[in-house]
């Protein structure tokens, strides 16, 4: 089946069946591969992208059901929270192996975007579905706390 998606700003053509999870259109069709298969069950959250600013699970998000919408990976994050969580990441050193952090990014700027200002309560609510294997969610938390800052200054 062709369908057309918008991904990262850019209208691409894909050939693949109905209910192939996007997590597989983005890795497998698309190439970009920032974006993570963790369990498959929409339970860790490293498959995390936006859809239409939204932070979904791409590994239960079905093809057909992104064709009018708009779909943002860890490639294509340019707004104002993405560049603050960037930056909060860096500067505290967040990430330990890594394999989680697009997933925890994604989930951090959807949650900065509806919230600019959250408490730690909040970003702990919010958050709850993105497992590290590594446990940083200290480092994770006192991050988008920064990131937060870093948007108010």
């Amino acid at each position: 089946m062709a369908i057309s998606i918008k991904l990262n700003g850019e209208t691409h053509k894909v050939d693949a069946e109905p209910g192939t999870p996007l997590l597989w259109v983005i890795r497998d069709h698309l190439k970009l591969t920032g974006t993570k298969f963790g369990c498959g069950v929409a339970s860790c959250g490293a498959c995390t992208v936006h859809l239409d600013g939204e932070p979904v699970r791409s590994c239960q998000t079905y093809i057909e059901d992104v064709e009018d919408a708009e779909v943002t990976t860890i490639e294509g994050l340019k707004s104002t929270p993405a560049q603050a969580v960037q930056q909060a990441w860096t500067e505290l050193d967040v990430v330990q192996c890594g394999y989680c952090q697009s997933g925890q990014i994604m989930s951090a700027v959807g949650l900065l975007i509806e919230n600019p200002k959250p408490t730690v309560d909040e970003i702990d609510e919010y958050m709850d579905g993105n497992a590290c294997r590594c446990a940083t969610y200290q480092r994770i938390r006192t991050a988008i706390v920064r990131a937060s800052d870093i948007m108010e200054a």
